[in-house]
Parts: C-alpha cells; structure tokens; sequence
C-alpha cells in the first residue's frame, strides 16, 4: 500500500497561509522540488490546484518567466510532469496531468494508496484536516518557518481527536527553517 506523506510550510504560530513564511532560497526550493520528486502523485483540494497551478504550470510558450530562478524553474519542472488528483465537488473538468475525484473522498484516497506506486503526498489546508480526521495520513511534514504571522489559517483547526505524532527525522536549513518529519503512533 502507498503511504500518503502530507508536507506543509508553517510559521511558528501555527499559520499556513502560504505567504507568511519565509521568501525561499535555493536550498529550501531543492528540499522541495526532491519531495515533489518522492511522490508518484499529488493529491490537493480545488484552492491548493488552482493556486499550484497557476503559481507553476508551464506556459503555453514552453519558456518559464523571467522571475523563476533555477531553482523555482527545477520545482516548476517537477510539479508540471508530476499526476495529480484533484477533490471538488465544484470543478467540472481537470487538466495540467490532473484527475478529477469526486464522491467520498475517504474511499477515492483509499483506492489511490492501494494502487502500486511508492508515495502519494498531499497538499493544502483543508483537504490534509480532513485525510488526518480519517486517518489516512501515514507521515507529516512540517517545514516550520522562524516567524510569528499572527493571522492566517491555522494548521488543523477544527481537528475532530487528538493525533499522536512520533518525530522520525529533523532537518535544518540556513534560512532557520526547521523541517520536522512524524508518523503516527500506532
């Protein structure tokens, strides 16, 4: 069965709004372009896919924008080949190597992590709250940025129980950004 890895940035007050962290450098863009890479596929909500999507889709000429370094082009390369599947139930059609899922999104995720790959991996807000609810997510990635955003969605509000996390892996960046790796405690 593939594991389902969930991966977000968070301040350290908890905000995942995706502006409040830190502008990333090349080395954080690398960390994140490898766990692109991890993945057979993604698996995000209509607001995730649409912002990912108009943040790193290639453009109909081929040629990245001027603003892309070459880290933010390699991040950009590997989340426009990457499959991704996208949960609405407002979205008619999907495209950009995408897949629409509709109906009950516990039992869509199940399917997908019993098809043979090596890692799903999940993105967003509330599509990750509602996977975690379900106990679906196998890992959690949390690269906390070194600031208070004091505004901003919140990591897991609304969570129905309590989830034990066991750290299985930590790694520091010189920007001050903290990647934590957890399971579940079983």
């Amino acid at each position: 069965m593939r594991p389902l890895r969930y991966a977000i940035n968070v301040t350290l007050d908890g905000s995942v709004h995706h502006e409040a962290g830190l502008t990333p450098d090349e080395e954080f863009m690398d960390f994140w372009t490898a766990e692109m890479e991890r993945a057979d596929a993604e698996i995000y909500g209509r607001v995730t896919y649409q912002m990912m999507e108009s943040a790193w889709r290639r453009p109909a000429d081929g040629v990245w924008p001027d603003w892309m370094d070459e880290s933010e082009v390699r991040f950009a390369e590997a989340i426009d080949k990457t499959k991704k599947y996208v949960v609405s139930s407002t979205l008619a059609e999907v495209d950009w190597n995408a897949e629409l899922v509709q109906g009950d999104v516990g039992e869509a995720v199940r399917r997908l992590k019993e098809e043979p790959g090596t890692e799903l991996s999940v993105g967003g807000v509330t599509l990750p709250l509602a996977l975690a609810d379900l106990g679906l997510i196998d890992e959690y990635v949390f690269a906390v940025h070194p600031v208070l955003a004091g505004s901003g969605p919140r990591l897991f509000d609304g969570l129905r129980e309590r989830i034990e996390l066991e750290l299985v892996g930590r790694q520091e960046f010189a920007s001050g950004v903290v990647v934590q790796r957890y399971r579940p405690r079983v």
